[in-house]
């Protein structure tokens, strides 16, 4: 449910950037011979001509829309040019519009705080430009107006059709005006420069919305498309939302919004203006209720993400009518495709952006020959994620059999899956300094020189038993981060690099593969570490990034099988040190 966020003291400057029929576009400049024709790009499927992704303004006016399916929208426009979107895995290739996506982001987010909603929209705070602006070149003292600027639409502003832009000069330029406005002007001004500039290096034309919160911002991005802009003053707020149907608000589209409609007779946002806040938190509880309270008064506090990367990456594709799934055999083929695309992505980020994702999610549509349970969804499954094409799939199927025998109950019935998707969430930067896994084990007064860590130098003594030798390095001392000292306190296990000191073994450290001790006293100064090599998975060690592959593998003698026993999901939990007895 949602909850309602603090509102900033400070007065923002938001805009919503919405590509116009992106795919379409996209498709435009790859060949021009498309620009002011009727054009709709199609996901491919071959059934009734595959559904409709994007729609050209000139095909809209013969009435096609994107819900139709190819064949439909030939037989209301029969001059349509239908382009299939790229085929990868035989199901749609959407990286090439990814990537012209990026291209426009990369212009947007040189003037403020931009995250990246999808592949066609950004949100952007343009807070600080806009009271930049206003101190060094505030509208009412500008000889000349940006001209794209002066065609915005401004929510509220009385005009005449022979003097539009005048009247919108005029508002933008008003002395009198309070600080809000002012910083709306100058936001207008800013994303009328960013479209025009995206134009002008990318050939994509956007539209937008300027508010002073993400919630208006995007209410009004698309009123006037394409390639125009409008304007939300805090004055023309009340008049604006006062109409809108409810189902349009963010988070109103589903069950709640229905809800409102069905228990409160709640249509539009004015409607939901007669009830206190009292109330609506007495019918949808203190968090919902004031939230609800609030979006009624154009109120919200959610802030702009500052995110050029996406938060997931997802992967699916849909199985209509005849297509439809109705064996494992079939869900375990399309699963394997859907998850070599996504780990592709997920390393390509991790390889390109440090990133790493953590969660493993399944999701599904299907129904059963059982008509009177047929109503029942498919739940979603989730797990920790393992890098690596294979044991993804394998994780996916097994996430689909359990989302199976939850669906189908102890009915033995026949079922379907129309809609089949995978999705890698969780997605957190790589920790700075992470490039030595020695780092987790390291000490205050000991460094870590992969290089040295040659086991085949290390001195052979029968008395140590079947143990690995590592001694410390006392040339240099390092402190640990502030994250290693909140993981282990003040008794940082050491670890060290050079072998080959005769004076240095009576502080040697040992790696012994039968148990895991601390050894010594409890003392926080003591020098000898040890842990449990039994307790490496290699199926985790080839997760990581080579370079640690290789340091692991230099150190750790001899090559072990995979072990069966149940692991951890992270790295580190194969290294943390024993409790110690009192």
């Amino acid at each position: 449910m949602p909850v309602a966020r603090p509102e900033p003291q400070e007065p923002r400057v938001i805009a919503h950037v919405d590509m116009d029929c992106f795919y379409v576009q996209v498709e435009q400049r790859r060949n021009p011979e498309l620009r002011g024709q009727p054009t709709a790009v199609v996901q491919y499927n071959d059934w009734k001509g595959g559904g409709l992704i994007a729609v050209s303004y000139e095909a809209r006016k013969f009435g096609v829309k994107r819900s139709m399916r190819g064949d439909e929208a030939k037989m209301v426009c029969p001059s349509i040019n239908l382009v299939q979107v790229p085929v990868a895995r035989d199901k749609a290739d959407l990286n090439f519009y990814r990537s012209a996506g990026s291209e426009v982001v990369a212009i947007l987010s040189t003037k403020g705080k931009c995250e990246r909603a999808s592949i066609d929209e950004v949100y952007l705070d343009l807070t600080d430009a806009a009271k930049e602006m206003l101190l060094e070149s505030p509208p009412e003292l500008s000889e000349l107006i940006f001209e794209e600027a002066t065609k915005s639409n401004i929510l509220g502003l009385p005009f005449d059709v022979s003097n539009r832009e005048d009247s919108v000069r005029a508002w933008l330029c008003r002395a009198d005006a309070d600080y809000q406005d002012k910083l709306l002007s100058c936001g207008a001004i800013i994303v009328a420069q960013l479209r025009v500039k995206v134009l002008e290096e990318t050939q994509f034309t956007c539209s937008a919305g300027i508010a002073h919160n993400k919630m208006l911002a995007k209410l009004v991005s698309g009123m006037h498309k394409p390639a125009q802009q409008t304007v939300v003053p805090s004055s023309a707020v009340q008049d604006f939302l006062v109409s809108l149907p409810i189902k349009k608000m963010k988070q109103l589209g589903g069950k709640l919004g229905s809800s409102l409609q069905d228990d409160l007779g709640v249509n539009t946002v004015g409607d939901l203006l007669s009830f206190t806040e009292d109330k609506l938190q007495e019918y949808y509880g203190v968090n919902t209720g004031t939230w609800l309270w609030k979006i009624a008064r154009g109120i919200s506090g959610e802030e702009v993400e500052d995110r050029l990367l996406p938060k997931s990456h997802g992967c699916g594709k849909t199985f209509p009518g005849p297509k439809a799934l109705k064996n494992n055999a079939s869900v375990k083929t399309w699963l394997d495709r859907l998850c070599e695309e996504l780990s592709e992505r997920i390393q390509s980020d991790l390889n390109q952006n440090k990133r790493i994702a953590q969660t493993l999610t399944l999701y599904a549509r299907a129904c059963k020959k059982n008509k009177s349970d047929s109503i029942k969804k498919f739940p979603s499954k989730s797990c920790p994620l393992r890098y690596g094409t294979v044991k993804i799939q394998e994780d996916a199927m097994k996430l689909f059999e359990s989302g199976l025998h939850d669906f189908l109950g102890f009915q033995n019935t026949k079922w379907s899956i129309t809609s089949l998707s995978v999705s890698a969430s969780k997605i957190f930067d790589i920790p700075i300094g992470t490039s030595s896994i020695l780092r987790y084990i390291k000490g205050p007064n000991s460094t870590v020189s992969p290089a040295n860590l040659d086991c085949s130098s290390l001195p052979e003594d029968p008395s140590l038993g079947n143990k690995l030798y590592i001694a410390p390095n006392h040339e240099e001392h390092c402190e640990p981060s502030l994250s290693e000292k909140e993981d282990y306190g003040n008794n940082s296990p050491e670890s060290s690099s050079e072998p080959n000191k005769a004076e240095e073994h009576k502080a040697a450290q040992y790696v012994d593969r039968n148990k895991f001790n601390t050894a010594g006293s409890n003392s926080a100064s003591s020098s000898t570490w040890m842990f449990n090599v039994e307790d490496i998975d290699p199926a985790v060690v080839e997760e990581l990034p080579p370079e640690i592959q290789r340091e692991i593998h230099g150190w750790i003698r001899p090559p072990k099988q995979s072990s069966s026993k149940t692991r951890g999901s992270t790295i580190s939990s194969y290294f943390q040190p024993a409790k110690r007895s009192g």
